[in-house]
């Protein structure tokens, strides 16, 4: 059944081949002083780099540039970037890559004039906001995260080896975002499978959890489907625009928010995951991956129906003359297989991880006790096992 809910998602989204055009329109909202943020290289090669900062400096922007935000941003480059926006009181922070770089303009967004310690404060004791905070935009360079339409973030502490997410409210949301999915053309392979499983993560974290098919799951269930199918076509041709946009725009559905109406969620693959990135710095979609078959395997009886239903719903597999258990758990086989056939990590000793890490790993995790079946540190420990 559909749950009580209120929905608001502030973000205005440019989509298409010429949605870089409506920035000039997007920067006269905005003060003198703009904050580039960005990665290493990836941006200046592919030529992106020279058209922002044309329009910037046609719109008479004055330009703070943030450079070297890493796939993993720490909290170290956050405080960088917020020491930068108070020295040049920067007005607006403009993100140009992909999730991390988002991530790491919205922690900035909130950090930049936070009087304690942010990270502590923030993502750990998950207080409220009650600082000014520096509004944000970007322009989405690789899918999968979908931080282009919502608040969250998520930050490594090296110093204490904790990786944490923060979904804060739609105020700190990118004031607007520009998609092309052009943009995307150039992203390696391996970062574009990596991707599109972290939306598919995304997509059942909050599909698994509650009973009942409400209209959200409908809704997943067509996300995921679009998913597998595009990433095919795309694997074929990189360059297939309507491929790469229907990526583009399931990332962005995938985690605005609305794709979590009426349902409780899960997450707890997402909290294994950040510690293990925080072992290993491994890329986010890829660890998600690794885990995600033993954890589901792990899981699965205390919600099978709903398994039963993402085995037949979104993989097409039979139900003819079988158990439960058994339609659910081949629906879990073919998203193993799926992941194989599309050059997805299934293991974390691929990933860098070393079994001494993972009595760390699972330790640490922050287990949030929204799983089809109560979740121990013990159990984490196995999961994880089980995915080396």
């Amino acid at each position: 059944m559909q749950l009580d809910f209120s929905y608001y998602n502030p973000t205005t989204i440019h989509f298409g081949k010429d949605s870089l055009s409506k920035l000039s329109d997007e920067l006269k909202n905005y003060g003198e002083t703009v904050m580039l943020v960005y990665g290493r290289n990836a941006i200046k090669k592919n030529g992106l780099y020279d058209q922002v900062t044309t329009i910037l400096k046609e719109a008479g922007k004055k330009v703070v540039e943030l450079s070297g935000v890493m796939p993993n941003p720490t909290y170290d480059k956050l405080m960088e970037g917020s020491k930068l926006v108070r020295d040049h009181h920067v007005s607006l922070i403009l993100a140009v890559g992909g999730g991390s770089v988002i991530d790491c303009a919205k922690g900035i967004s909130v950090s930049a004039y936070c009087k304690d310690d942010p990270f502590q404060k923030y993502w750990v004791e998950f207080q409220d906001v009650d600082n000014e905070v520096v509004p944000v935009a970007s322009i989405l360079t690789m899918v999968g995260t979908g931080s282009e339409m919502n608040g969250g973030s998520v930050i490594t502490h090296e110093a204490s080896k904790n990786k944490a997410g923060r979904i804060f409210p739609p105020f700190v949301n990118p004031k607007f975002s520009i998609l092309n999915p052009e943009y995307t053309f150039s992203v390696s392979e391996y970062q574009m499978v990596s991707g599109v499983f972290d939306t598919m993560s995304h997509l059942m974290e909050q599909y698994f959890s509650d009973e009942g098919a409400n209209t959200t799951d409908y809704v997943i269930e067509s996300l995921l489907k679009s998913s597998i199918d595009n990433l095919r076509v795309a694997l074929k041709n990189p360059q297939d625009y309507e491929a790469r946009s229907n990526l583009m725009w399931n990332a962005t559905l995938a985690l605005n928010t609305m794709t979590g109406l009426s349902k409780s969620q899960d997450w707890q693959v997402h909290m294994i995951e950040h510690q293990l990135g925080a072992y290993t710095d491994c890329s986010h979609g890829m660890g998600l991956a690794a885990i995600s078959m033993p954890y589901y395997r792990h899981i699965y009886s205390g919600g099978v129906d709903k398994f039963v239903r993402f085995a037949t719903q979104v993989w097409g597999i039979s139900a003819e003359g079988k158990t439960k258990d058994v339609i659910a758990l081949e629906g879990i086989d073919a998203l193993e297989a799926f992941a194989k056939e599309c050059g997805i990590v299934t293991s974390l000793r691929e990933l860098g991880a070393t079994r001494e890490m993972l009595p760390k790993i699972a330790a640490s995790t922050l287990i949030l006790g929204n799983s089809y079946q109560t979740v121990t540190q013990e159990d984490i420990e196995q999961i994880l096992e089980a995915c080396f």
